[in-house]
């Protein structure tokens, strides 16, 4: 498998499936904002790995500040998703 390096990502509950989802790439792009900041996306979208578990994450993927910084403006700090597994 590719080394992903700082294009990583931690699981939620949603997704961990007790430790099975470690190691799943998924696709993850950006489609808009949570809160009220103006056009956060990029327009890109990003390939991570999962690498870590985070319990009690309210959101689904928490990426990298590279991954993230690949889809949305960093001021934003909190987007809403689409993603996929590859």
């Amino acid at each position: 498998m590719k080394d992903q390096g700082v294009m990583i990502a931690a699981a939620s509950d949603v997704l961990w499936e007790n430790g099975a989802a470690c190691g799943r790439m998924y696709r993850v792009t950006c489609t808009g904002s949570t809160n009220g900041v103006p056009e956060p996306c990029t327009g890109a979208n990003v390939t991570v790995k999962i690498v870590d578990y985070c319990p009690g994450c309210q959101a689904t993927l928490d990426l990298s500040q590279q991954a993230f910084a690949q889809i949305s403006n960093l001021v934003a700090g909190i987007i809403n998703i689409d993603y996929t597994q590859v």
